[in-house]
């Protein structure tokens, strides 16, 4: 693994939060923020922002996102619906330290759609992608809510570790990166991470690219 990938130490989640019968959008998401996010193609910082915010506990992976945007928009409301060709943030995720060959792929839209995916490559290259669509994460929830009027819109995913991994042991180290697709109606499409994937025309399927989370 390029040692130049970044590494993050994800905090421990609030311990209400296991039990709380609450909203996930109402509580209170005031932990430390991942770095702002670049180009895929690692040009410059985005030019609309992303805020990401991550903890976890022995039972699921919290993301929340919140997006600077001035054109909020998206149709699709199927789950697994193409929502990459509009606007989404996404959570590619992959057990281990290792660059692995199956990871899995959590997508959220404005509208508060959800796309999750399988992804299988012995070789961890696009044209060697084997996509699952037909995989629903068990125990997944998601929220999703804008305000047009301040130009901005939020996700959270909580991901059920046990949905990932089977067995009794979880892994402490997990290959990840975070992505937001922006789609503006009157200028081009701006792809940005936490981890740039080095490509143009952005190609977010680069797991070599994938930075590390250590788990607190």
């Amino acid at each position: 693994m390029d040692p130049g990938l970044p590494h993050y130490l994800v905090p421990r989640a609030p311990a209400a939060w296991s039990s709380s019968t609450a909203a996930p959008g109402s509580w209170h998401w005031d932990g430390p923020a991942l770095p702002d996010f670049v180009r895929a193609d690692g040009s410059g910082p985005a030019l609309q922002q992303t805020v990401t915010r991550i903890c976890s506990d022995a039972r699921a992976l919290y993301v929340r996102f919140d997006c600077d945007d001035r054109d909020i928009w998206g149709t699709y409301c199927r789950r697994d619906d193409p929502i990459y060709d509009q606007e989404a943030v996404e959570v590619f995720i992959s057990p281990g330290s290792a660059t692995g060959s199956r990871y899995y792929e959590f997508e959220v839209s404005p509208y508060g759609t959800l796309l999750d995916a399988a992804i299988s490559s012995s070789t961890s290259r696009r044209a060697d992608l084997v996509v699952d669509l037909s995989w629903n994460c068990p125990g997944i929830h998601w929220e999703a809510g804008r305000d047009d009027q301040s130009g901005r819109w939020w996700a959270i995913l909580i991901i059920p570790w046990a949905g990932l991994v089977q067995g009794d042991g979880l892994p402490t180290s997990w290959r990840a990166n975070f992505y937001r697709i922006e789609r503006p109606h009157d200028d081009e499409p701006e792809f940005s991470c936490w981890s740039p994937t080095m490509t143009r025309p952005a190609d977010f399927h680069q797991p070599t690219y994938f930075g590390t989370l250590h788990l607190a």
